[in-house]
């Protein structure tokens, strides 16, 4: 069987992260990563990992039929104005920008483009991604399974419905800051307190890991895990009590809606 080419027009922090995984995964032997960036430097730090150096969008598209999309929401139409005239009815393109829709990129490159849409997050960095996918009608199963096998292999996939795609930012795209905000103040309190902060971090990053542990494997609901830690008269509901009066949760919705809102306003 030969390879299957997969470009990468972008390869910052994230398509070169996607282009890692790749490169160290058992479909290495039926891919060959082909990447071009503005930045030179950035082409030659994955070199090692096998991906050929392209001096242009152009060489990208001629060269691929699987096309990543890995540059900011806000260069993308530039980007697709120059790929439109080596796009074919066989480019599949895959989309990590936020907000930007299938019929966006096929109303500047070609009618009934092949297009995947995908919300990635920040700890793919370390394979230990979360990845929303979904896909327009003219891709087919067999195009589809490649690129979730490939997000399947930096982590977590899960293949949501087209018209959710801006809502899911907030939940896996973005959540990481937010879960950051949150370790912060607990970090923060330890320091005023006299308390290490390297102590407080492995104490509260291995919470962080056995509480969500205990959410995927244990079989508990939330409410009924949140109980468990909650001894009657006891610390736990003194803290609890002062979350639910701040109104975490509703605050924590106002946080997902604003993330919506923008990726709305980002859309085209």
């Amino acid at each position: 069987m030969s390879k299957v080419n997969i470009g990468f027009i972008g390869a910052g922090n994230m398509g070169s992260a996607i282009m890692k995984g790749i490169a160290g995964s058992s479909l290495a032997g039926d891919i060959s990563l082909f990447a071009f960036d503005p930045d030179s430097a950035k082409l030659g730090a994955l070199s090692e990992f096998g991906v050929a150096a392209c001096a242009s969008e152009k060489e990208i598209m001629e060269s691929c039929k699987y096309v990543f999309l890995a540059v900011k929401p806000q260069v993308i139409e530039g980007v697709l104005e120059t790929a439109a005239p080596f796009t074919t009815k066989e480019t599949v393109f895959i989309s990590i920008a936020a907000g930007i829709t299938d019929e966006f990129i096929a109303r500047k490159t070609i009618t009934g483009a092949k297009v995947i849409l995908v919300m990635p997050n920040t700890p793919l960095l370390l394979g230990e991604g979360a990845s929303a996918l979904s896909h327009n009608e003219a891709v087919t199963d067999e195009e589809f399974s490649l690129v979730l096998n490939i997000f399947r292999l930096c982590g977590k996939a899960a293949v949501i419905s087209k018209d959710k795609m801006k809502e899911i930012i907030a939940i896996n795209g973005s959540s990481p800051a937010f879960i950051y905000l949150f370790a912060k103040g607990f970090i923060d309190y330890a320091d005023s307190v006299g308390i290490s902060k390297d102590s407080a971090m492995e104490l509260f990053t291995q919470s962080l890991i056995g509480s969500a542990k205990m959410m995927t494997d244990s079989g508990y609901s939330i409410d009924e895990l949140i109980k468990m830690v909650s001894s009657p008269g006891g610390t736990t509901l003194a803290g609890l009590d002062r979350l639910y009066e701040g109104d975490l949760t509703g605050v924590v919705k106002k946080c997902c809606e604003s993330c919506t809102n923008r990726a709305y306003e980002l859309s085209k």
